[in-house]
């Protein structure tokens, strides 16, 4: 009930919060606390936005121009809910922005520091007000100015300005940033598809110390200290009844070693049980860590990158332990005619590449839906209330909406168990194929 409360006051708050300052169009917000100001198209990753409203694309009237900079529009429940999911140079703690370590490198060398540097608001998403040699922090997340005859060293920045424009035969959204009387086209941010789905290649690479890489540290620092407690307890008490924390990992790893190590690796479950308690603790930590409201809205397992490696982990793992029974099969296809081996080998060859693939997806494509469900459940506040024109309809919705996202919570909670057994038993499965002895 408590949990309940505190959730529905704060969308409350939000509400009225988007009424009082709906009156604010047009002016100039450049330095002010953007929370419920236009940010649609911004690549906000990973910022917390349970309160946040962002408005309706703007579009860039020419390089002289930046009028436009930080005015409002629409809410946009899209951007917000990709905003939300995505990763950042600082850590936000609701719309607290706390600054991360940033090293950027690129033809002109590196840029070290934090992410202070760039004067972000202490309480907005995370615009800075400053730049470094063609560097600019932009709803959190560092981008680089695309002139490369811009001067280097500090600028001041007044602002950015979101414009849909046809790059490469697509239209995609371009940032600009406003520097004093003229507007600077930003580079698209790189992303892992090479710009397939609207990203681009920037011509820095960003080593920095992330939101997500902040939050996967943190888990495993919780992890190390919960499971080095429960170490401590069965040296104290041997010979004794677990309890407290040391009965509830027992639990789990009782579970994982009974009903996924033992019957899917048989006499050789104790060389991988490691593995498969590792995959199996780190995937739920982080799980658990994404549904905390309003810290960090960390969404790593969300996040391909580290589902790519997990996946690709336990291919490695998988293939490196076969044995020849399990190449045999794999390649040769003993006692099957010719004409079907044609078909069978070629579909086992791309077996070994789909098996990782879907461990990937499975686990983004689960944490990510939940994180956006819940996003526009909370959006309806703002889209109900008219982006704080009609307070009767924001409360209205703030009822419903609260209502919606405990529930997805509850949800979640489940998905977060069973998307980390999952994981765990599948790993297990194709780990156990490929140690299988012959059957005689």
């Amino acid at each position: 009930m408590i949990r309940l409360a505190a959730i529905f006051s704060f969308m409350i708050c939000v509400a009225f919060t988007m009424s009082a300052q709906h009156n604010h169009d047009g002016h100039d917000h450049s330095g002010h606390d953007h929370s419920s100001h236009d940010h649609s198209g911004h690549d906000h990753s990973g910022h917390d936005h349970s309160g946040n409203a962002h408005g309706a694309k703007g579009h860039a009237t020419g390089h002289g121009d930046h009028g436009g900079c930080g005015h409002h529009g629409e809410f946009d429940v899209a951007e917000t809910a990709m905003h939300h999911i995505s990763d950042a140079n600082v850590y936000s703690i609701g719309p607290l922005q706390i600054p991360l370590p940033i090293m950027l490198k690129s033809d002109d060398g590196w840029e070290l520091g934090m992410s202070s540097k760039f004067h972000p608001d202490l309480l907005g998403h995370g615009d800075g007000h400053l730049g470094h040699n063609r560097y600019v922090l932009h709803g959190g997340i560092v981008k680089r100015i695309a002139d490369s005859s811009f001067p280097m060293g500090e600028f001041k920045v007044s602002g950015f300005k979101h414009a849909e424009e046809m790059v490469d035969g697509k239209e995609k959204d371009v940032v600009y940033v406003c520097t004093g009387d003229a507007m600077h086209k930003l580079e698209q941010k790189s992303t892992f598809d090479g710009g397939l789905f609207g990203g681009g290649m920037s011509s820095y690479k960003d080593f920095s110390l992330t939101k997500n890489v902040t939050s996967m540290l943190l888990v495993c620092l919780f992890l190390f200290w919960i499971f080095r407690r429960a170490a401590k307890a069965y040296k104290k008490q041997d010979g004794e009844a677990p309890k407290g924390l040391q009965g509830m990992l027992e639990t789990f790893v009782v579970f994982i070693r009974d009903e996924v190590a033992i019957p899917f690796l048989g006499p050789k479950w104790e060389k991988y049980f490691t593995f498969l308690l590792s995959v199996f603790f780190f995937i739920l930590g982080l799980n658990l860590y994404g549904q905390i409201p309003f810290f960090g809205g960390s969404n790593v397992t969300g996040n391909l990158a580290v589902t790519m490696v997990l996946a690709l982990l336990t291919f490695l793992i998988t293939n490196f332990s076969g044995n020849a029974h399990y190449w045999k099969h794999l390649l040769v296809a003993p006692g099957v005619p010719f004409i079907v081996k044609l078909i069978i080998i070629p579909v086992e060859l791309m077996g070994l590449f789909i098996k990782p693939l879907t461990l990937m997806l499975r686990l983004f494509a689960n944490i990510t839906a939940g994180h956006i469900v819940m996003v526009v459940f909370i959006g309806f506040i703002f889209i109900f209330g008219k982006s704080g024109e009609s307070i009767v309809g924001a409360s209205g919705a703030a009822v419903g909406s609260t209502l919606l996202t405990m529930f997805m919570m509850a949800i979640e909670l489940i998905v977060a168990l069973v998307q980390a057994f999952v994981f765990t038993i599948l790993t297990a499965s194709y780990i156990g194929a490929a140690t299988e002895e012959a059957h005689h």
